[in-house]
């Protein structure tokens, strides 16, 4: 049994959003958002379990600390993610669809921090995860990295991520990636999958 978790969130994927500029050319430049989309849909004829994991807050962000650092500073500052918001819903092209599962509770970067995804996956008997979203070296990383320390089989989407610059996304693909995951593009993973 497999299972796809994406993170894809519309500050991202949809013009408009307040991070999309910052991830436009590397989605252009991977097609992600349409790989990403075919993929889903042949993954779930093939029986593959959908898990979305949204990041959300309320709006007054009282799920952080009083003084956060680093990314969750800046989440914190930009105002991203609440939900409340436009911003904080998944993509339209990405909706959940009936059977898909919508993970509950992620307040940082990793997928299974703060989150029912493990239990999820172990009541499913999944053993095989597969990640895509934004932003490679942020969530999709830690998410990626916090699934092969629980002893999952993890496959990573290159081509099914994005990143704030090019170089950031390449040397996540290239360097931490297969350090804790088999990378892979979305054509590959489908041809793994039985039919």
């Amino acid at each position: 049994m497999a299972a796809f978790k994406r993170h894809q969130h519309r500050r991202f994927a949809t013009p408009g959003g307040k991070l999309h500029d910052a991830v436009k050319s590397v989605m252009e430049s991977t097609g992600m958002l349409e790989k990403t989309v075919k993929l889903t849909e042949e993954a779930r004829k093939k029986g593959v379990t959908v898990i979305h994991a949204p990041i959300t807050f309320s709006d007054d962000y009282r799920e952080l600390s009083p003084s956060p650092y680093g990314i969750l500073a800046n989440v914190k500052a930009g105002g991203a993610f609440k939900a409340s918001e436009w911003g904080g819903a998944i993509c339209e092209t990405m909706k959940p669809h009936p059977g898909d599962v919508v993970v509950e509770g992620k307040r940082g970067l990793c997928g299974f921090a703060s989150t029912n995804l493990d239990f999820i996956l172990r009541q499913r008997d999944i053993r095989n995860v597969a990640l895509s979203g934004f932003l490679t070296n942020c969530c999709v990383e830690s998410t990626m990295r916090s699934a092969y320390e629980r002893g999952y089989n993890v496959f990573t989407l290159k081509d099914c991520c994005a990143a704030t610059s090019q170089e950031q996304h390449d040397a996540a693909c290239n360097f931490t990636f297969p350090m804790f995951s088999k990378p892979v593009t979305a054509d590959e993973f489908l041809q793994q999958l039985p039919e």
